[in-house]
């Protein structure tokens, strides 16, 4: 068997080129699909993305319905950072947009703590740890403490689907499954060689 085919979107919210060199180095072969209907072909989908929640705007009603295909068809999905807070219902970053709706509940700013001395600063910028909540295939091997970078405002709540949560002012879910869906808060693709294993366990999931 060959390498992973991965659909690699892009909906003009981030560069793509990190996120395409570490998917290399772990053994995938990627594509960016220029519509929809390409994902057929793809033996996962990940969603990249950071910036401002109205950018998902752009993953329209076929993108949605074709990764939900995708998953239906039992190939995996992956959003990062941006995209992991359009797996959700939608964000208070723009409430009138909604998400995939792939996971319940919304999205929201980062409180930071007022009573905090330094107040903690939003956005959230640099390394912290995953606390374990449980057992999920997306983290399979990566230890409870595990360092990861992060750089966003907005984060995922906490729900059954949180399998690893961090703390930045607030305890927020930064990994999260649900069956082939998953979704990291962090950039795994900056993270090093725990960021590298969870990309791993991604391809993994594929087949």
């Amino acid at each position: 068997m060959g390498a992973p085919s991965i659909a690699l979107i892009d909906y003009r919210a981030g560069n793509l080129t990190s996120v395409r060199k570490a998917l290399a180095a772990v053994g995938a072969s990627v594509f960016t699909p220029e519509g929809a209907d390409e994902l057929a072909r793809a033996d996962g989908v990940i969603v990249p993305g950071v910036g401002h929640f109205t950018a998902t705007a752009a993953l329209t009603r076929p993108w949605v319905d074709a990764i939900q295909s995708v998953i239906g068809g039992g190939r995996p999905l992956l959003g990062i950072c941006l995209g992991l807070q359009w797996l959700f219902e939608g964000s208070s970053e723009d409430a009138a947009l909604p998400g995939a709706g792939f996971l319940p509940g919304r999205c929201h700013r980062l409180t930071g703590d007022p009573t905090a001395n330094p107040v903690v600063k939003v956005p959230h910028v640099g390394w912290n740890a995953l606390e374990r909540h449980r057992e999920a295939a997306i983290l399979n091997g990566i230890p409870n403490g595990a360092q990861v970078y992060f750089t966003h405002s907005y984060a995922a709540p906490l729900s059954a689907d949180t399998v690893a949560a961090t703390t930045h002012g607030e305890t927020f879910a930064s990994v999260v499954q649900r069956g082939l869906v998953a979704g990291v808060q962090f950039h795994p693709e900056k993270s090093g060689d725990v960021g590298l294993h969870i990309l791993r366990n991604f391809l993994r999931m594929v087949g």
